[in-house]
C-alpha cells in the first residue's frame, strides 16, 4: 500500500536545514511526502485564554486532518523533543477545549517519530514522552526512526535504517486510520 501524498512530515527543529531536516527530506523522498516546518509558521505557546486563536495553529491542524498517516521529525534535546515540538503539542489543548470537533478528526491517527542526536540510543525519556502523548491524544504509535549523528547527517550511513522505516509505516496495520466523526 502507497501512503504517497497522504503522509505528512512535521519538522519541528531550531535548524530548517539541519541534520533532523536531511532525515525528514530523506524520508520523504522515499514517498514523495509533504514536510511542514514549524519554523515557517507562528505558533504562540498554549493560553488559558485562548488569546492566541489566530496564529497559525489551527490552520496546520486542519492541514493535517488531510493525511493518513503523520511523522513527527524533531532532534533530541536534552532527552526530550525540540521546544517547537513542545509547543505543537501542549497547543493541542486547544483541540480538547475550545475546538473539540477539529481534534476528534485526529483521533485514532496513526503517527511516528524520527529522531537525530548525538546518543547511540534514543533516550528512553524521549520514548516515554511520545508514547504518553500520543496515548492521551488517541494516536496510534508506530514505528520510530532515529539515527545518530555526532556530526553531519550521513545519507549513506542510514540509507538501509530509513528505507526498513518507510517500509515499516506501509504495512497494512499502520495505515488503518479511518477518520472519525
Amino acid at each position: 500500500m502507497n501512503i504517497g501524498s497522504k503522509l505528512t512530515i512535521v519538522l519541528a527543529s531550531s535548524r530548517s536545514n539541519g541534520n533532523t531536516s536531511k532525515l525528514a527530506q530523506a524520508v520523504a523522498a522515499e514517498r514523495q511526502a509533504k514536510i511542514i516546518d514549524l519554523n515557517k509558521f507562528s505558533i504562540s505557546y498554549f493560553d488559558y485564554e485562548h488569546k492566541n486563536k489566530s496564529d497559525d495553529f489551527l490552520h496546520l491542524i486542519e492541514a493535517l486532518t488531510e493525511s493518513d498517516y503523520i511523522i513527527f521529525a524533531t532532534p533530541v534535546y536534552w532527552y526530550s523533543m525540540s521546544a517547537q515540538l513542545k509547543t505543537f503539542f501542549d497547543r493541542f489543548t486547544d483541540l480538547l477545549t475550545i475546538n473539540k470537533d477539529l481534534g476528534r478528526k485526529l483521533r485514532g491517527m496513526p503517527v511516528s517519530v524520527i529522531a537525530t542526536g548525538t546518543d547511540a540510543a534514543l533516550p528512553l525519556s524521549f520514548t516515554q514522552q511520545f508514547e504518553s502523548i500520543t496515548d492521551y491524544l488517541g494516536f496510534q504509535l508506530g514505528s520510530q526512526l532515529y539515527c545518530c549523528c555526532p556530526a553531519d547527517f550521513e545519507l549513506q550511513q542510514h540509507k538501509k535504517a530509513i528505507q526498513q522505516y518507510v517500509k515499516d509505516i506501509e504495512s497494512p496495520s499502520a495505515l488503518a486510520y479511518k477518520y472519525h466523526e
